[in-house]
């Protein structure tokens, strides 16, 4: 599906430098310098309209938000979230995953978070995944010792998936559901997407894991 343009997006993310973070790069590094703290740093991978994200900060304001979406158009709609929550602890970044390395330093990120990321169904497409070994080890390598990945999906057979790659990846599995809103979890934070998806009665599948306890040069 193509995505429409939104006239004005790239100009209104120009607009909020205290939420929007142009040349990211620049901050490798130094992002507990960004948020003024020192606070651990959670960033959400394909952020969406940002309405996950942006709850999470104003639920946990001791925790360094960044959410991050490729798509323009999508990402201004956090943006606007983000202005009506006034939520300092969170930065959004427009710009692609695959290049989180260069955004990231070595142990800068505590937990990233993937939620209803595209499931690329077709075999051909598998390095697409955001659970595909490739992107673990650029999660691993911007990750902190013992750092976490929390992942949700109502994709059953990308849930089976990426169970399957974190295992033969090493990763830790801490918590899994095969129905997230029928089991005893607590504080959960819906995504648009799961909102709707669970409203019409499909499962939401939901895992935690852990890179292994070694310790980084």
């Amino acid at each position: 599906m193509r995505l429409r343009n939104k006239p004005g997006a790239k100009e209104k993310l120009l607009d909020y430098p205290q939420y929007v973070i142009h040349e990211p790069e620049n901050k490798r590094g130094n992002w507990q310098q960004v948020f003024n703290n020192t606070n651990e740093i959670h960033i959400e991978v394909g952020t969406g309209k940002g309405r996950f994200i942006t709850e999470m900060a104003k639920a946990h304001p001791n925790i360094n938000y960044i959410g991050i979406e490729a798509y323009t158009s999508v990402i201004v709609s956090a943006l606007d979230r983000a202005i009506e929550a006034e939520v300092p602890n969170l930065k959004l970044l427009n710009m692609n995953a695959q290049k989180l390395e260069e955004i990231f330093a070595n142990g800068e990120v505590a937990r990233v978070y993937l939620n209803f990321s595209d499931p690329w169904p077709k075999n051909k497409h598998e390095k697409r995944r955001l659970t595909h070994r490739n992107f673990l080890q650029m999660y691993e390598n911007i990750m902190k010792t013992d750092g976490e990945i929390h992942f949700k999906t109502d994709n059953q057979h990308l849930f089976e998936y990426s169970l399957v790659s974190f295992s033969e990846y090493g990763l830790k599995l801490k918590y899994v559901s095969l129905d997230l809103h029928h089991s005893d979890f607590e504080g959960n934070i819906m995504t648009e997407y799961e909102e709707r998806f669970s409203s019409i009665g499909k499962r939401i599948f939901r895992c935690e894991v852990q890179l292994p306890l070694v310790e980084k040069a």
